[in-house]
């Protein structure tokens, strides 16, 4: 009986407060060190490995500490985006901080777990987080205690049981007492809404697609080689001595900067969204936005404004009018109010109606359909008319005159009999129409979701342009025209995962929104589970995205968001397989045609670590929104990339072939084949990060930073001879030249051939 405790006062909780600090245990700090020496020991750290043991063994001093330094520069900025990244998410987790209903001077207020105190008073209901260990002195419940047991089977809590802070209740309701907070409580854990992990769920899979193509085109060109060696007329000496080029050719494929591109293209649109709206706890959410192609929208609080009033009110029964609605005011739920608990109450406090007082109180529950109360020696049912017909079966014939398409039904049963119904009505919220025109436009089809029945929410439907059919869920099956769906009516909570995984079998990349303790299957099964501005803590948590706001707008946002993340890997893709290729090729037809490798050692690593600096920023470029879901098509990127580089080859070997023959060194050639290297990789970035031919578009404030330190760097290296042979002003302009001349032809027949890529 709630009316036989009471919480503290707010004095009492901020001088407890005040004595035990936040209910919070501060997360251990960043480990850079153990992070940094994590980074040693992946895929691209032991190519880089072997070729700094084979560099050491062929005495080639000089190289290997370049290779080492390379090998400690991705290392050292793979930890550093990665601390980066956490920070960002850090930030962000709290804006995630659940709330907590409790008493304070005899009102019942919600906090910021954050502010709990051993004393407190709290209110319990099936999907709230608990936030520290408590006392249970009211109610039964039903605890998820896997979190902190490991054992996925609900316990129950009876009166008097403790309940432990990162468990969450999945039955019954009650009040409890705080007994432990922070790191008094038994698991010793903040409740933490974010998943830390910064790593996208595909960046995996595309830093290995991306080494298999280049180490196979590493592999058949190096293989060229040593045939040609021996055809040539070399022995064994000459192999080994060629060793340290073919292991530069395949440091040169490694997708060093990669992680680190990926991890800064996320954190810095994770940082974006939080400023306009859109929490992210998990940063897999923003890329696989761009591959969204079906949206299944909740109406309430996303289509609709998240506020239901009471249209229409129909008494029945012997009782008064005012008597019924005190009655039915007594069912409502005074400590976690609804949206239907609010609608009602405002309805009975604008008609000067005092709501009964309830000495038992049940809440609503999805399995049972409505909330109970008894009040005035009179058992009390308030909720949904479809459930509580099961219970009057004379209902029916009751409503006939109910208009029952003009919005929501709730019923109210006095007695286990019909006493009134409730005609409640969500209001469509401005921007819903010209929200769903925008993701329609970009290809993604949206779905409405409801409970209401099939006339509500065709209703809505209509309002808000979605076209095609709306069917209640009794009615789809595997048959039903996709193509021609608007919407699904009488939805249940639970039907929510079965729908996510019926459209992700026929091939949909599924986003969802949801809000309820039942929507969390759904909303962590979906590719981009939305949890929205009003969600339950255990929603929040499975969501990889939390709105801050109502409506549909946010969720643009977060689709302009993946798009501009997939065009910058689709670049870094692009311009990592194009310029790789490029310097295999060229060094590979060089020795073939000429006898020599047209490019110093020393020259070929310092490329590497100049365009590993450029295509890391890249991460932070401009990019254009696409209006079409995207997919990441590895053998199309490489087809795409190889043609570049197939360009940039042809016109490369025509300028190495001129000077060979025209009395140029050899120490000249290579190092003006350097400078060719470093500005066509520069003029690849370009050439791929816009729709526009490159001189017509300009890259962000950073990338054109780097690109710019690295010509200049470039150009030095090149004129004062250092690591290379020294080159006159002329041949590094005629270099120049034929760079700019090869990038206009390319790109003249690129774009056009790209616009509708």
């Amino acid at each position: 009986m709630s009316e036989n405790f009471h919480g503290l006062t707010q004095a009492e909780a901020d001088k407890r407060l005040k004595e035990d600090g936040l209910n919070e245990v501060p997360e251990p700090e960043y480990n850079f060190f153990k992070e940094f020496l994590s980074k040693l020991w992946n895929l691209s750290a032991w190519i880089l490995e072997g070729a700094l043991i084979l560099e050491c063994i062929l005495g080639k001093w000089v190289q290997s500490l370049f290779v080492l330094l390379m090998l400690l520069f991705a290392a050292f900025n793979g930890a550093s985006k990665k601390k980066q990244s956490r920070r960002v998410l850090n930030n962000i987790s709290h804006k995630l901080t659940p709330t907590v209903a409790v008493e304070r001077d005899g009102k019942w207020i919600k906090i910021d777990s954050k502010q709990l105190v051993k004393g407190d008073l709290i209110s319990l209901q099936r999907g709230d987080v608990l936030a520290a260990d408590v006392k249970i002195v009211s109610g039964t419940l039903a605890c998820d205690e896997s979190s902190i047991t490991g054992e996925s089977k609900p316990v129950k809590k009876n009166v008097d049981d403790t309940a432990y802070a990162g468990t969450t209740v999945v039955e019954g309701d009650g009040l409890a007492i705080v007994t432990a907070t922070g790191k008094h409580s038994r698991s010793g854990k903040t409740i933490n809404l974010i998943n830390n992990s910064a790593a996208p769920g595909h960046l995996q899979q595309l830093l290995t697609k991306i080494i298999y193509y280049l180490c196979l085109l590493d592999g058949v060109l190096t293989l060229v080689i040593i045939i040609a060696s021996f055809f040539k007329g070399g022995n064994f000496n000459t192999f080994i001595n060629m060793l340290p080029f073919l292991a530069m050719m395949f440091i040169a494929s490694i997708p060093v900067a990669m992680p680190s591109t990926f991890a800064l293209s996320n954190s810095f649109e994770a940082t974006r969204l939080s400023k306009e709206g859109v929490l992210t706890s998990d940063l897999t959410g923003i890329q696989d936005a761009a591959n969204l192609n079906l949206l299944l929208l909740d109406k309430t609080g996303t289509i609709t404004e998240n506020k239901t009033a009471v249209a229409s009110w129909t008494k029945f029964g012997n009782l008064s009018d005012k008597d019924i609605l005190a009655l039915a005011g007594a069912a409502t739920d005074k400590r976690n109010a609804g949206i239907i608990d609010t609608a009602i109450d405002e309805y009975l406090k604008e008609n000067g109606i005092p709501a009964a007082e309830s000495t038992e109180f049940v809440p609503f529950t999805s399995d049972t359909g409505y909330s109970m109360a008894e009040a005035d020696g009179h058992n009390i049912k308030l909720g949904s008319f479809k459930q509580l017909s099961l219970i009057d079966k004379n209902v029916n014939e009751e409503v006939k005159d109910i208009n029952f398409k003009a919005g929501r039904s709730v019923a109210v049963l006095i007695d286990d009999k019909l006493a009134g119904v409730f005609i409640l009505q969500d209001k469509v919220r401005k921007d819903s129409k010209a929200a769903l025109a925008e993701l329609k436009k970009r290809g993604v089809r949206p779905i409405m979701l409801t409970g209401d029945n099939q006339k509500t929410a065709a209703a809505v439907a209509e309002q808000v342009d979605l076209t095609g059919e709306v069917i209640s869920i009794h009615d789809f099956n595997d048959n039903t025209n996709i193509d021609n769906l608007a919407g699904i009516a009488d939805v249940l909570p639970e039907d929510k995962l079965n729908m996510v995984k019926f459209f992700q079998k026929k091939g949909y990349i599924v986003g969802m929104t949801g809000d309820g303790v039942n929507d969390s299957p759904a909303l962590k099964q979906a590719e981009v589970g939305i949890a929205v501005s009003n969600a339950a803590d255990v929603a929040k948590r499975s969501g990889k995205m939390v709105l801050l706001d109502d409506g549909l707008s946010s969720i643009v946002k977060i689709l302009d968001a993946g798009h501009r993340v997939y065009q910058r890997m689709t670049t870094w893709s692009l311009t990592k397989l194009a310029r790789t290729a490029e310097l295999t090729m060229l060094l590979t037809f060089g020795y073939l045609f000429f006898n020599y490798i047209p490019m110093a050692l020393n020259a070929m690593v310092i490329y590497t670590i100049m365009n590993n600096m450029v295509t890391m920023m890249i991460g932070t470029d401009r990019t254009h929104i696409t209006y079409k879901p995207e997919n990441w098509n590895m053998a199309k990127l490489a087809k795409i990339a190889f043609s570049l580089a197939a360009g940039w080859t042809v016109i490369g070997f025509i300028f190495v072939w001129y000077l060979n023959t025209h009395g140029w060194s050899h120490g000249t050639i290579s190092t003006m084949v350097y400078v060719y290297l470093v500005l066509s990789a520069m003029l690849i970035v370009l050439i791929t990060r816009t729709r526009k031919y490159f001189w017509q578009d300009y890259p962000s404030k950073l990338v054109g930073i780097v690109q710019i330190a690295d010509v200049v760097l470039t150009f030095i290296l090149a004129l004062c001879g250092l690591a290379m042979v020294q080159i006159s002003w002329q041949n590094l302009l005629i270099t120049v030249v034929v760079a700019v001349i090869a990038a206009v032809l390319i790109d003249l027949v690129y774009q056009p051939v790209m616009k509708n890529r």
